[in-house]
């Protein structure tokens, strides 16, 4: 048997499990078991592959592709991280992270598009703001997003990850203003400010009717009783944390490749599945470094839900850039900021180039290391959606 994989759990055990929570999983979330489920399998399709060394054959199935599946991502950031090879700058970058406190996390957790969207906004705009500000770095700064909803034991735990130039476009954009070597911007005042920024949207999206509240919160509806609930928030300090500048772009590129399409859990974390039982490694970040290690073991109907509370809205973008770096003027942005810097334009593509960033599936064979060649193509099967039509003759 080959190591375990959420395929093989929600293959096994997810039809068990529907049936006990029907009427309790929205249709994003049935898609993406469907999509794991069928991942890389015959349901899918594939191609028939010879080898051009010892002729083997073999046959390789298609991948689902879905962004919350674990056997999908790896080349999925490959592929997303060739695009942002040429945006690095020569300059250091900086991780801080912007965590949302558990009351705000309980309502995330009931309303994640709204919530989510504040999370990405505030976060940059605090970055922008205090990047802005002479007393600080005095510059316009670029921001690079991404969101992860969970800690390692599954739960739900919003937080951005943000990547950010060392660095900025002047006001009058005619030089490059450099933070402080190893400093950034000081977190105390990025805190702050997203806090006060963020609980301004958070009252804004409750007084427009944006927020829903179910369950144990059903009583947030009551003015008097949401105020009540969210004032400790108001008062308490936000988790902020910048941590030491990235060891030069590669690292950066390094980092960006684990971060940017991770999923809930790897299937390298699982250990153990079955009926009852599903165990997997994960740390505890309260212990100290050298014990943070362990293993957990939650009930398998408990592990399928923690997963699929992860799954996010349709059509939601997890990965966003800002200030310097927004989509409408990045190119623009970097290249004014490669001359200032006094950097070359990275070397357009070839006609060849460009037409190899074209994916195109390459295998090579198990056995000699040659590349394969597709002989043959089989599609997907359909599974009939209704009985056929009667037409009657006349």
């Amino acid at each position: 048997m080959g190591k375990l994989e959420v395929a093989d759990i929600f293959r096994d055990y997810g039809p068990a499990w529907r049936k006990a929570n029907q009427g309790h999983i929205n249709l994003e979330q049935l898609k993406v078991m469907s999509a794991i489920e069928r991942c890389r399998s015959a349901a899918l399709g594939g191609h028939v592959l010879r080898c051009s060394g010892c002729e083997q054959e073999q046959i390789a199935y298609n991948s689902c592709r879905n962004r919350h599946c674990p056997k999908c991502q790896s080349s999925a950031a490959k592929r997303w991280l060739e695009a942002r090879q040429d945006e690095l700058l020569p300059v250091e970058y900086f991780h801080v992270v912007f965590t949302l406190p558990t009351q705000v996390s309980d309502i995330a957790f009931q309303n994640k598009a709204v919530i989510y969207n504040i999370l990405f906004t505030t976060a940059a705009q605090t970055l922008q703001i205090i990047g802005a500000d002479p007393k600080h770095l005095g510059a316009r700064v670029g921001v690079t997003a991404v969101l992860h909803t969970w800690g390692s034991a599954l739960t739900h735990h919003p937080h951005l990850h943000c990547i950010v130039p060392g660095g900025g476009l002047s006001p009058d954009r005619k030089q490059w203003v450099r933070c402080r070597t190893g400093f950034f911007l000081p977190v105390k005042v990025l805190s702050r400010l997203f806090r006060r920024l963020f609980m301004e949207k958070l009252q804004a999206a409750y007084n427009n009717g944006e927020l829903k509240f179910y369950s144990q919160h059903e009583a947030l509806v009551d003015p008097e009783r949401f105020e009540e609930f969210v004032t400790p928030a108001r008062k308490i300090e936000w988790f902020v944390y910048a941590k030491p500048p990235f060891a030069g772009p590669r690292s950066v590129l390094a980092y960006l490749s684990r971060y940017t399409h991770r999923v809930a859990i790897a299937n390298s974390r699982l250990l153990a599945a079955d009926a009852n039982t599903v165990t997997f490694k994960w740390k505890d970040y309260r212990r100290p470094f050298a014990k943070r290690q362990g293993t957990m073991t939650l009930d398998t109907p408990e592990f399928i839900r923690r997963f699929l509370i992860h799954v996010l809205p349709s059509g939601f973008h997890r990965i966003r850039h800002y200030g310097m770096l927004a989509n409408a003027n990045r190119a623009s942005a970097l290249a004014l900021s490669r001359q200032l810097l006094c950097v070359p334009e990275p070397a357009p593509a070839t006609k060849e180039q460009s037409e190899g960033a074209i994916e195109v599936p390459v295998f090579v064979c198990r056995h000699c290391g040659e590349p394969m060649i597709i002989i043959g193509v089989f599609e997907r099967a359909n599974a009939a959606r209704a009985p056929p039509l009667l037409i009657e003759r006349q």
